[in-house]
């Protein structure tokens, strides 16, 4: 597997540097210095928390959240670090519809801004259903260095990918 999978899509000089940081095997430095410690957000019930906070502050008129929870099931392997799910039923005549958010379990142990991205990345697909520009102008919104924290969880997956160890 191409240990730059997760940054195929920057540029040439930028994927020449990241490779350069592997090959001296100061990926993990770097991270380390960036992103000194985790977070304590370890169970379903404070992850919930959480995301609501976020919400809250952010789209408080989007569709209420019926669940957060962390997912062993959701793999990077399929381009997902997280999942919004929205299920309508009918009730008697009635649509109810719920909105549910899953994240993946490696961000357990992840530097809390990497977990902040995925959550403000899928609270954006309650008003924005594609990855569009108003999408990512709304995850901007929610989180103003949300594209460099997008890049950084790249290095992150690729450090994990090729030492299998957080740093």
């Amino acid at each position: 597997m191409n240990p730059l999978n997760y940054v195929e899509h920057y540029p040439h000089s930028l994927q020449q540097q990241v490779q350069r940081l592997i090959d001296e095997e100061k990926l993990g430095l770097y991270l380390l210095k960036k992103y000194p410690t985790t977070h304590a957000i370890s169970g379903d019930k404070a992850l919930y928390a959480y995301v609501i906070a976020l919400r809250s502050e952010f789209l408080r008129k989007s569709e209420p959240i019926s669940r957060v929870s962390y997912d062993g099931k959701i793999s990077d392997i399929n381009d997902a670090l997280g999942l919004h799910r929205t299920t309508i039923k009918n009730h008697g005549g009635r649509l109810r519809s719920k909105s549910e958010i899953r994240i993946a379990t490696l961000f357990k142990t992840a530097p809390e801004p990497f977990l902040k991205m995925i959550c403000v990345h899928e609270l954006a697909h309650l008003k924005e259903k594609e990855h569009n520009k108003a999408f990512y102008a709304l995850c901007e919104k929610m989180e103003p260095s949300y594209h460099q924290l997008e890049f950084d969880v790249r290095l992150y997956l690729t450090h994990l990918e090729l030492f299998g160890k957080v740093y």
